[in-house]
C-alpha cells in the first residue's frame, strides 16, 4: 500500500527551506534542486507540489504574508512591531521578495495583496485608512534600515511608537 504524504506538511517545509534560502543567497539563489536538499525532499517532490520556481516563490510569498498576519496581534502596537521588526531573516526574505515583486508580473499582485492585508488589519485597529497605509509604509522602510544598520532596532521601534502614538518626530534623536 502506498504511503501517504501529508502534502500541507510537505508544502510547510519546503517553504521553510525556501526562506532559509533566500536569507543566504536572495531569491536568485534559490533552486527547486537546493530546496529538495535543505527541506531533505526529493526534487519529484517538491516539483510535485510546486510545477515551476515562481509557483514555488509564489506559494512563499503568501506564506510570508500570513506568518506576519498571524503573529500580528490583537493591537496597533504590537501589530506594527510583528510587520516592522520581524525576524532578521523573515525580513531578509520579505524584502528580497519585495524587490523581485518589482519586476515580476507574476510576483507583483501578490505582494499587493499581502500589502492590502496587511493595510486592512491596521485599518480596523487604527480606524483611518490613510493612517494604516503609512504605518504599512513606515515599517517597510524601518525594516529595511534595520537590515542594512542604519537605524537599531530600539531606534526603529521607538519612531513607530511615536507615530502610533500620533506624536511629531521633531525630537527624535540622531545617534
Amino acid at each position: 500500500m502506498p504511503r501517504q504524504v501529508d502534502r500541507d506538511s510537505r508544502r510547510g517545509r519546503i517553504t521553510d527551506a525556501v526562506f532559509l534560502l533566500a536569507d543566504e543567497r536572495g531569491l536568485e539563489g534559490v533552486t527547486l534542486r537546493d530546496v529538495a536538499t535543505r527541506a531533505d525532499v526529493s526534487l519529484g517532490a517538491v516539483q510535485r507540489c510546486f510545477g515551476t520556481k515562481d509557483e514555488m516563490l509564489a506559494f512563499a510569498l503568501d506564506e510570508v504574508g500570513r506568518r506576519v498576519l498571524a503573529r500580528a496581534g490583537g493591537t496597533a502596537d504590537g501589530a506594527a512591531r510583528a510587520v516592522a521588526l520581524p525576524g532578521r531573516a523573515e525580513a531578509r526574505v520579505w524584502l528580497a521578495f519585495v524587490a523581485r515583486a518589482a519586476v515580476s508580473p507574476d510576483l507583483a499582485p501578490r505582494l499587493r495583496a499581502s500589502y492590502a492585508d496587511l493595510e486592512g488589519m491596521f485599518e480596523r485597529l487604527l480606524g483611518d485608512r490613510v493612517r494604516a497605509r503609512a504605518v504599512v509604509a513606515l515599517a517597510d522602510g524601518l525594516t529595511a534600515h534595520v537590515l542594512i544598520g542604519h537605524l537599531t532596532p530600539e531606534q526603529a521601534h521607538e519612531v513607530l511608537d511615536r507615530c502610533l502614538a500620533g506624536q511629531t518626530l521633531d525630537h527624535l534623536g540622531a545617534g
